[in-house]
């Protein structure tokens, strides 16, 4: 998961006595050995940060609340243009409405939606409290994002697949993982529950599996700018290992699929032929000849 939610998690709540397990959700059926009486809450990504795992939310909110529990997804990543938590089941849902929700990088946002009148008044209260609101024109730009979500997300989700299909045939590329591609562990999960849609999100990790390589690409686009955010109208790229997850420690980073070489990117709205070009060029044109690119590029658009 995101590593600011781990961070949150392991240095904050835990000193208030709040124990957290950390499971593999891929597999539903391996949370439901951590259920006790002092169990409240189940949190999930899906597609997860930055390694894309895909988790049933339908299949892990019947386990939940069959053990009293609520279920929490953090749909950032595939919006509500994709994917629709509450009908699946979940209680929560949060959103960065930096992300694809105001899509274009110029606000810091964060949103909770329920179907319960009773938790939402529960949670109304703890957000008047302390304080966690958005201001005026915030909320405006929040707005103003909406309008276009469906738009963009199905332009970025289009451009992801060609793009993801490209990096399958580049030889510095060791491994691309994105929901949308056939051997992805929960492809068919991903295909019925985010509606067709994968994400715009892809992540890859180089042959070369050293920090040093993944940061001679990523400062090499021209087109994807490096920086943390996702989900913009502009295509962005980033080290997990040194900016979103740099909190986490190394070794629980390897054991959850961050590599040194892990390279995460955020397609935006840019013509896919541009896009591709731009990661040929970075990767040392390390992948196929001029013209077996060409041909891919037609294949996949």
């Amino acid at each position: 998961m995101y590593g600011g939610a781990f961070r949150l998690f392991t240095h904050v709540y835990e000193k208030f006595g709040i124990k957290i397990h950390y499971v593999d959700t891929t597999d539903a059926n391996n949370i439901s050995q951590y259920f006790n009486e002092h169990t409240k809450l189940v949190w999930i990504e899906s597609p997860t940060n930055p390694t894309l795992k895909i988790s049933d939310i339908r299949a892990i909110s019947k386990i939940a609340h069959r053990n009293n529990a609520l279920v929490v997804v953090d749909n950032t990543f595939a919006s509500p243009a994709a994917q629709l938590p509450l009908t699946l089941g979940a209680d929560i849902i949060v959103h960065s409405g930096t992300k694809y929700l105001a899509g274009h990088s110029d606000l810091v946002a964060g949103l909770v939606i329920v179907n319960d009148v009773v938790l939402a008044e529960k949670i109304k209260f703890i957000q008047n409290a302390s304080g966690g609101i958005l201001g005026p024109f915030d909320c405006w730009l929040t707005i103003r994002g909406i309008e276009t979500l469906t738009l963009r997300v199905e332009r970025q989700n289009e451009t992801a697949l060609v793009v993801a299909r490209f990096l399958e045939t580049c030889e510095a590329v060791d491994r691309v993982y994105y929901p949308g591609l056939i051997h992805h562990k929960n492809h068919e999960i991903a295909k019925a529950q985010q509606n067709g849609l994968y994400g715009g999100i892809i992540a890859f990790n180089l042959k070369t599996d050293t920090e040093e390589a993944a940061n001679e690409v990523v400062t090499k686009t021209k087109l994807f700018k490096l920086a943390e955010s996702l989900g913009g109208v502009k295509s962005l790229i980033s080290l997990p290992c040194q900016m979103t997850h740099k909190s986490v420690p190394r070794e629980k980073r390897l054991s959850s699929g961050i590599v040194d070489s892990l390279i995460r990117l955020s397609c935006g709205i840019e013509d896919a032929e541009d896009l591709i070009d731009d990661l040929r060029q970075a990767l040392n044109k390390n992948t196929k000849n001029e013209d077996q690119i060409s041909k891919h590029i037609k294949t996949y658009v």
